[in-house]
């Protein structure tokens, strides 16, 4: 979408219709993406290689004003509630996702992350994805605010 995101998106939209179902047709995978639009208030998530009786079944649960999950999003939920509780968020994160949650948290921007790291703009964007969704996080401010609030930056 030029000009704005997927999660721009469905703030606006649910900023100016808070009961309009949303689904959510995306290029990338669940494991990437469905957990973090759903706790954004997506009603639904499918990939574009999903099958065109998908996309209608999708529209006529959100229609009738419920969630609708696919089994692996919903599977990626399932591993979220057997994780230990009074474990960090952070303990979590792979090696290459705790450094680039700390360079952002430091206020790092994607392409000096690259550039610092060896890593393309796209691969450090689906880091920040994958940290996000795993940190139940929304923006960079919040990562600032949880890695200050976990003593993991000064």
């Amino acid at each position: 979408m030029p000009g704005q995101g997927g999660l721009d998106a469905i703030g606006m939209l649910r900023a100016k219709a808070p009961d309009m179902g949303i689904l959510i047709l995306s290029g990338y995978s669940e494991e990437h993406y469905a957990l973090n639009l759903i706790r954004l208030g997506a009603s639904g998530y499918l990939n574009k290689d999903c099958e065109p009786s998908q996309i209608l079944e999708a529209v006529r649960v959100i229609a009738l004003g419920k969630r609708f999950l696919t089994p692996a999003v919903a599977e990626l939920l399932a591993q979220q509630l057997n994780r230990p509780s009074d474990a960090p968020l952070h303990d979590q994160l792979s090696e290459r996702e705790m450094q680039v949650f700390l360079k952002l948290a430091r206020g790092a921007s994607v392409g000096e992350i690259g550039e610092a790291l060896s890593l393309s703009v796209k691969t450090v964007s689906t880091y920040r994805t994958r940290l996000m969704e795993k940190l139940n996080l929304s923006s960079n401010s919040d990562l600032t605010y949880y890695a200050l609030k976990q003593k993991l930056i000064d």
